[in-house]
């Protein structure tokens, strides 16, 4: 490690040199508290910025054991140090003077939700610190502008570094308040599986947003009340007494008028997987944290999944059991969708009818009764949504405005009212009695088969039947021996990933919060591709294996290279799973 001194020096050397010159200041440099590692040096002052990264030991940091002894502790408190990092930083951005992205300071910018993410990590055992991100080395032109550089790191960097990430500089209470929400949080989660729940969501919750483009909560608007026969109460470890809706496991429908609050409750739901920042309205809104929100996805491609609990006897005479298109319909979409969901250990499912293909959900009496089940290939989800409760403990949340079918099927029905839920249980039961559904019988569905092996296209393992289950021969995905060959990843906000050339469309994936989580997901792939895909593992004990080795080791074990990205966020299984699903690239 070399000092700050010898740093100042090189900076001067380099001076007005052309701008390839900059690539002598990688390595590390010891500045008062904490070290500094320019970890990649850009090519010119046009290209992707420089990586830079801040090492601070624990001792140094000083943050109390007790702040990030638990491992939802240490991401809040790595995601509060990252807030305040990024407001400091984003004050001296491109004050450095030049070409280019020249002076450019950034950092990841947190959203409303709490994740692990790459650009702040703590080690749990003793405290150290390394805080990723990105600099434009100045120039004029494509000269060195190291004058511009030497304020970055000597003026500019030290002033965000000893304000916002040791402990001494810090709001010790709000440091404590982080802390005590986080651990509030975690105990809500687990008395979800305490008092048979799928879902809490408080009293006093802001559930809609700003607009369609903003998380933020809605100014002035209608807090959340729990219906008096759906209310809970829960003592928390910090807050106290915290009161609100637990919906229990089961069936629960969520009906009401357009524009009263349905969908804004059910989105409430669905990011109730993640933890929220304070002021957020949503902080107290806790999901099981396996829920999947389950959709129609036109033109998906689907792979050997077994779809036949729903779709049977098509008139080409296509297997469900192992069905693959290239191009998928609305209700076998959403049939791969509930089971792929299944497949992913998913226990709650969450569903609204207006993203839902309406022969998938029902078929009314009078379409019965024309079209009799002898020449109808769907099983409706209306006719399997007690039974996958009740033989597979999956439960359902699920948004009706239309149909009252589920109505005979449902333990709880909730009424958006002006964004007051009211339990109508009761009147909705003895209203459905006189609309009864037809007594067409239903046969029982066979659990659906899970043995889907991946393999990389062209990657030669061979298949029983054509299905890609079971155990094949095939080499390994990637390289076998020879030069591995670099993967290039880019993604395009929340909607596609893409890999070399293959795109993974992504859109209709609705639980992923970040971009970041979309790039992880990328390197994921890429990392399956050279140690999974051979059709010898399931896509389940593949998606063991790779959360397992992120949890241990972090999302760096998956990314390869001599340094790892500031703009990383670990995604869930469910999405995992659902990447793998919609990777064109393989075969199963």
């Amino acid at each position: 490690m070399k000092s700050s001194a010898e740093l100042r020096d090189l900076l001067d050397r380099i001076d007005r040199r052309g701008y390839p010159a900059y690539k002598e200041t990688k390595g590390i440099y010891q500045f008062g508290g904490y070290a500094l590692c320019i970890d990649h040096v850009q090519g010119d002052p046009f290209a992707a910025p420089s990586k830079v990264s801040i090492h601070i030991a624990g001792k140094d940091a000083g943050f109390p054991k007790e702040l990030f002894d638990k491992s939802w502790k240490r991401i809040m408190l790595q995601d509060y140090l990252l807030r305040q990092f990024y407001r400091a930083v984003e004050e001296y951005s491109f004050r450095a003077k030049g070409s280019g992205k020249s002076g450019l300071l950034a950092v990841s910018r947190p959203g409303q939700e709490i994740l692990e993410r790459s650009a702040c990590q703590m080690d749990a055992s003793n405290g150290n610190m390394i805080l990723r991100m990105e600099v434009g080395f100045p120039a004029n032109g494509r000269t060195v502008n190291s004058r511009e550089l030497e304020k970055i790191f000597f003026d500019f960097l030290p002033k965000c570094v000893k304000g916002n990430l040791f402990y001494k500089s810090l709001d010790a209470g709000i440091l404590k308040k982080n802390a005590n929400l986080a651990e509030d949080q975690q105990y809500i989660r687990e008395q979800l599986k305490e008092q048979g729940l799928v879902a809490f969501v408080a009293n006093g919750a802001v559930l809609p947003r700003e607009s369609g483009v903003s998380k933020r909560p809605m100014k002035r608007a209608v807090a959340f009340k729990a219906p008096a026969s759906m209310e809970v109460s829960i003592q928390l470890p910090h807050y106290g007494e915290l009161k609100g809706m637990g919906i229990p496991h089961g069936i629960t429908l969520i009906v009401g008028g357009g524009y009263h609050g349905k969908s804004t409750l059910l989105k409430a739901v669905e990011l109730g997987v993640y933890n929220h920042v304070a002021g957020d309205g949503r902080e107290y809104v806790i999901t099981d944290e396996t829920a999947m929100k389950i959709r129609a996805e036109d033109g998906r491609s689907i792979r050997n999944v077994d779809i036949s609990m729903f779709i049977n006897h098509l008139p080409n005479g296509k297997d469900t059991t192992v069905f693959s298109t290239e191009d998928a319909s609305g209700s076998t979409s959403q049939a791969a969708n509930v089971i792929e969901a299944m497949e992913a250990g998913t226990k709650t499912f969450l569903i609204d009818e207006d993203t839902s293909a309406t022969n998938f959900m029902i078929r009314d009496e009078l379409m019965q009764r024309v079209v009799n089940r002898a020449s109808e290939p769907i099983t409706p989800f209306v006719d399997r949504i007690r039974e996958i409760y009740e033989k597979y403990g999956i439960s359902t949340i699920l948004v009706a405005g239309s149909s009252g079918s589920y109505f005979h099927k449902a333990d709880k029905i909730l009424q958006m009212d002006c964004y007051e839920p009211k339990d109508i249980t009761e009147f909705a039961k003895a209203e459905a009695e006189r609309y009864p559904l037809a007594a067409e019988p239903v046969p029982e569905c066979k659990e659906p088969d899970f043995r889907r092996c991946p393999v990389q296209s062209g990657g030669g393992a061979s298949e029983r039947g054509g299905s890609g289950r079971g155990r094949g021969n095939g080499r390994r995905g990637g390289d076998a021996g020879g030069r591995e060959e670099r993967v290039k990843i880019k993604t395009t906000g929340c909607d596609t990933i893409s890999l070399n050339k293959e795109n993974i469309d992504m859109r209709y994936v609705e639980q992923l919060a970040d971009n970041e989580q979309m790039t992880s997901l990328g390197y994921i792939l890429s990392y399956a591709g050279k140690h999974y895909f051979s059709g010898r593992k399931s896509i389940q004990s593949i998606v063991e294996e790779v959360s397992g080795l992120i949890e241990e080791k972090g999302i760096g074990a998956v990314c390869g290279g001599s340094y790892l990205s500031s703009g990383l966020c670990v995604p869930r299984k469910q999405e995992i799973f659902a990447c793998l699903n919609r990777y064109r690239g393989l075969r199963f």
